[in-house]
């Protein structure tokens, strides 16, 4: 149960009849009988009072401890780990689904939708109850997948939509309302991962085997365009303007120690950031160079994991300037040097205060104070953690 369902069940429990109208009384009126420690003292005695300290506690508690959830995909077990922001401890365990590959959400908080590398359908769960509504028959293999902004269209990165051992890959659109899929757009090899510009209009995929971004019109459930890479192209991010329209596309490329840069506009890469060489000599947990990419949400700086560095390096936006690192834990080896954790993926807490980096290599998630620059706390998961996402509830 959680913190607003605790508010109600616990004032429900209380019958106090008429008398019981202390919370509902003038603001500047009850503010002077709190702030006057008389008033206080013999407000305090018999049922008023109690009225009187639940609202006090209550106003105490932090809306985020009810409003927000972090999920945890444990893509080398059977488990998906629920992270509460405000205190930064695992209370819930989803279980049963072999090899999670990514959760995500529906506007009003009420369905996951989970993508697994075990069999070709989306999950839709009731997240109270944790019964499935449906499993949605999917093209292949799914790798990630994403909820356009208005809550619609569910779009679904398919790896492989056959059993060759060259991917060939595609997009599933997803109606959110009939949980039906409405249109599989094929693409010449697989996405593995996928990002949606601020207003639902448009979707880049990235392609490690493809080498390529490719980038869908929502609005004609067709390819508008693509950008081709001399390497694979592993996590992106869209970077959005005011407006929701897209501005730039980051993403992290699987020999590159850092990331390109392409212009919306001109559909072209117009930079490269390169990370820095220190700190480094850790051997790669886990695929890939770069893995992990992520925009604030104040979008003031952008956090970008480096495996042969095994830190989160954090730029400011929109000018690409390095403002340091945090340095994220090792995996420990019997006998030889540690070896890198593995950074995968990055999500926020809403208020952008806490940023959250899953390492696949040590099963735990990193708490970092987003300000300092400083882990706060290391949260075990469980085996091989990878996709986490952030659940704002209404």
């Amino acid at each position: 149960m959680d913190i607003a369902a605790v508010k109600i069940h616990f004032a429900e429990s209380l019958d106090f009849g008429p008398r019981a109208v202390l919370l509902s009384a003038p603001k500047d009126e009850e503010r002077l009988r709190i702030m006057n420690p008389t008033t206080m003292k013999t407000d305090c005695r018999g049922r008023r009072g109690v009225w009187l300290l639940l609202g006090m506690l209550f106003a105490a508690v932090p809306l985020a401890a009810a409003t927000a959830r972090i999920y945890v995909t444990n893509r080398g077990g059977t488990t998906i780990s629920v992270i509460d922001p405000a205190t930064n401890k695992v209370v819930e365990v989803i279980k049963g689904i072999e090899s999670p590959e990514v959760v995500r959400f529906s506007p009003d908080g009420s369905r996951l939708y989970i993508a697994n590398r075990s069999v070709d359908v989306l999950y839709v769960m009731d997240r109270k109850s944790k019964k499935y509504i449906k499993k949605v028959p999917l093209s292949g293999w799914a790798n990630d997948a994403a909820v356009t902004s208005d809550g619609k269209l569910i779009l679904v990165c398919i790896r492989n939509t056959g059993t060759e051992a060259v991917d060939v890959g595609a997009l599933d659109i997803i109606d959110a309302k009939s949980l039906e899929k409405i249109k599989s757009i094929p693409v010449r090899r697989g996405l593995h991962d996928i990002s949606v510009t601020g207003d639902g209009k448009f979707a880049a995929a990235g392609s490690p085997p493809g080498q390529s971004i490719t980038v869908f019109d929502l609005q004609k459930m067709e390819i508008a365009w693509e950008v081709q890479y001399d390497q694979g192209v592993l996590v992106l991010t869209i970077d959005s303007n005011p407006d929701g329209s897209g501005n730039r596309i980051f993403a992290q490329l699987n020999r590159t120690n850092g990331f390109s840069v392409v212009d919306f506009a001109t559909h072209k890469e117009v930079a490269r950031i390169k990370n820095p060489d220190e700190p480094s000599g850790f051997p790669t947990g886990c695929e890939g160079i770069s893995h992990g990419i992520a925009i604030s949400p104040d979008h003031k700086t952008l956090w970008t994991n480096s495996r042969p560095a095994n830190a989160v390096f954090v730029y400011s936006l929109p000018d690409l300037k390095l403002l340091g690192h945090v340095s994220l834990p090792e995996t420990p080896v019997p006998g030889k040097a540690p070896r890198g954790g593995g950074p995968a993926w990055i999500t926020f807490s809403p208020d952008g205060k806490t940023a959250y980096d899953s390492t696949c290599g040590t099963k735990s998630v990193s708490a970092i104070d987003v300000e300092a620059m400083k882990e706060i706390t290391r949260i075990p998961v469980g085996e091989m953690p990878d996709r986490i996402s952030t659940l704002v509830l209404p």
